[in-house]
């Protein structure tokens, strides 16, 4: 598709958003979901003590173990029952990742068979270099759209 709009293929380092917000294994869904409402993000990688993913919190996980009276409680209330739940027990354990080099139309074949919403960046090193989500692909196809 990316040949289609006349782009030149490229990478996932080219299209990911970079130093993605993390939170440790420690954390829990009160912490996650003040992050997606500040940050403005619906993808989390969790990581451990050395910095390597080892899961990943979606705004669906959090919705689904909250339950759906949770935006019915008061703000008090609601944060009291996230706290109580760890991300670990409602994580994706050990999500799919791709490296920063990795061929982008391959990612998105990826995130399209697999009905993902992200893709973790990881580098050589520990660490989560970048996320490449859905919302990245749609930029780049509005981006060559305005372009063409």
């Amino acid at each position: 598709m990316i040949e289609e709009i006349g782009m030149n293929p490229k990478t996932v380092r080219d299209l990911m958003s970079e130093e993605p917000v993390t939170l440790g294994v420690g954390a829990n869904l009160a912490e996650a979901h003040d992050i997606m409402e500040t940050r403005h993000v619906r993808h989390i990688p969790i990581i451990d003590d050395d910095g390597s993913v080892v899961g990943l919190i979606t705004e669906r996980d959090l919705l689904r173990a909250a339950g759906p009276a949770i935006n019915e409680l008061p703000v008090d209330a609601r944060n009291q029952v996230l706290a109580q739940t760890p991300v670990v027990d409602v994580m994706i354990h050990d999500p799919e990742c791709v490296t920063p080099d990795a061929d982008l139309t391959s990612a998105a074949q990826t995130l399209l068979d697999n009905k993902f919403g992200c893709l973790p960046v990881v580098g050589d090193i520990n660490g989560v270099s970048g996320i490449l989500t859905e919302s990245d692909f749609v930029r780049l196809f509005a981006e060559g759209i305005v372009e063409s």
